[in-house]
């Protein structure tokens, strides 16, 4: 079975936020950064990754995706600074 990841990408500015799984998160995020993954990533320029889990199977991180979806944002912003309080880019930590 192949991995899944449950994802947030932001904006430079920190003030948007895109919810996102997928089962090959370096792939995605190259989609992202190319403008070819979301009409929505790309038209408000959403390519940093503040936030990432990951999930024995792809079907267990779209199952995280569609309950996150249905939070408010504070809560959403809760989640995210718990483990990244500066909000920095963690695009490094993907191998």
């Amino acid at each position: 079975m192949m991995m899944g990841y449950f994802y947030f990408l932001s904006n430079s500015t920190r003030t948007l936020l895109y919810a996102g799984a997928t089962q090959n998160l370096k792939e995605r995020l190259l989609l992202h950064e190319k403008g070819k993954a979301s009409v929505f990533t790309k038209k408000y320029h959403l390519k940093y990754l503040v936030y990432y889990e990951v999930f024995a199977s792809k079907s267990e991180a779209f199952v995280r995706e569609k309950q996150i979806k249905n939070w408010r944002k504070e809560w959403k912003w809760n989640l995210i600074k718990e483990t990244n309080p500066d909000l920095i880019d963690l695009k490094s930590e993907i191998s």
